[in-house]
């Protein structure tokens, strides 16, 4: 413990590496019901892991990029849904960062302070008195359930004005929530869909998209911590880069546990450790661990010496952060696949963990932000001495 009353790094990850096998064992009823337990959601906030983005003064850790990446391999290694729902929550915790400081008293001084939200303006907004009114709907809004606020992203229209986007934290009760997440993979996430209808939202509750972007936020207390001072997209990336990383972890675990005593079905292989293609597969798996470990370690390595310095980004940076979270996710991707490879018709199971590992990484990888091809794309453009073609940098 710090002489601030914050929790080390270390102090935190050993704190969420003890709840792996409990929140193992509810990782099945997640995956039946679409959403996080009622149990997993308390244990993880009884461990702080909701409050490693939320300022310091409203009991929140502010904790650096690089705990976030640990934190996430551990719960990856638990479960995928608990993994990329905690991580999606740190992102729009740390918009609300942003945020004029009397939007996040309300935010973080409510019963309910978790933040979920997305960064799509898919939702139209128009000027109202003292504020905005917002119809639209949002996607894939992860850990909605469990939320008590939403950051929304809207296109403000009005007459005397070109299009902006803009965000907004607004209460879930006053959002709807569609209860449309049936899906093949991330299942327990419960990344429903969430609907505005003649919702009003008071100005110091909105700011525009561009304060996140870069970031330029509104909010005096936070102004001089280093934490707010990532672009958006580079703080989700860092962010979730050890969810995949956990992932092939769990896989790596899961295969092992089930190799003593298991045979290579028609061929005269009685023990499959003896083989030689399990011994090449299984190296090239955790070879492919190690090399994608490196990728996010990097990222957060990154993301913090920058914020903590202060220095303006270099577009090559950027996009190697973005990069480094793509690179981790297919080399943690490749590592599932070699895994569940050698693992035999038996492990299509549904109470066999590796089908859901392969599953959930298989959506991670799908993920446009996530997805390693784009984001190679994206670093080598830069590298090529082309601007970036995305505002997501």
């Amino acid at each position: 413990m710090t002489t601030t009353g914050i929790p080390t790094r270390e102090e935190i990850v050993e704190r969420v590496a003890a709840l792996v096998p409990a929140l193992r064992e509810q990782a099945a009823w997640s995956e039946d019901n679409r959403r996080l337990s009622e149990e997993t959601v308390a244990a993880l906030a009884d461990a702080g892991v909701f409050r490693l983005r939320t300022p310091v003064r409203h009991g929140g850790y502010e904790c650096d990029t690089a705990t976030l990446v640990e934190v996430a391999m551990e719960l990856g290694r638990a479960d995928g849904a608990i993994a990329w729902t905690s991580s999606v929550f740190w992102i729009p915790t740390w918009i609300a960062g942003l945020f004029p400081d009397a939007a996040q008293d309300e935010v973080f001084t409510s019963p309910a302070p978790r933040v979920c939200g997305t960064n799509s303006p898919s939702a139209t907004a128009v000027p109202a008195d003292g504020g905005i009114v917002v119809n639209g709907a949002w996607k894939f809004v992860s850990g909605a359930w469990h939320a008590g606020w939403q950051e929304i992203a809207a296109i403000l229209l009005r007459p005397d004005a070109e299009p902006e986007p803009v965000m907004a934290l607004v209460p879930m009760d006053e959002l709807k929530i569609v209860d449309d997440w049936h899906t093949s993979s991330l299942r327990g996430t419960g990344s429903v869909t969430t609907v505005a209808e003649d919702l009003f939202v008071p100005e110091h509750r909105i700011i525009p998209m561009s304060a996140s972007i870069r970031p330029q936020g509104l909010s005096r207390a936070n102004a001089h911590s280093p934490v707010w001072r990532t672009p958006a997209a580079l703080v989700a990336a860092a962010s979730g880069a050890g969810v995949a990383v956990g992932l092939a972890k769990a896989a790596r675990e899961a295969f092992f546990e089930r190799l003593p005593g298991r045979k290579i079905t028609y061929t005269d292989y009685e023990a499959q450790n003896e083989a030689p293609i399990t011994h090449l597969r299984v190296a090239a798996a955790v070879n492919s661990i190690d090399q994608a470990e490196f990728h996010a370690r990097r990222a957060a390595a990154t993301v913090d010496a920058k914020a903590a310095s202060g220095e303006e980004w270099k577009n090559e940076e950027r996009a190697r952060v973005r990069n480094d979270q793509g690179e981790a996710t297919r080399l943690a991707k490749h590592a599932v696949d070699t895994l569940v490879s050698i693992s035999g018709g038996t492990s299509i199971f549904l109470d066999v963990p590796l089908q859901r590992i392969a599953r959930d990484i298989h959506a991670v990888a799908l993920h446009a932000l996530i997805n390693p091809d784009t984001n190679a794309e994206l670093y080598g453009r830069t590298l090529c001495g082309l601007e970036p073609n995305t505002l997501y940098i």
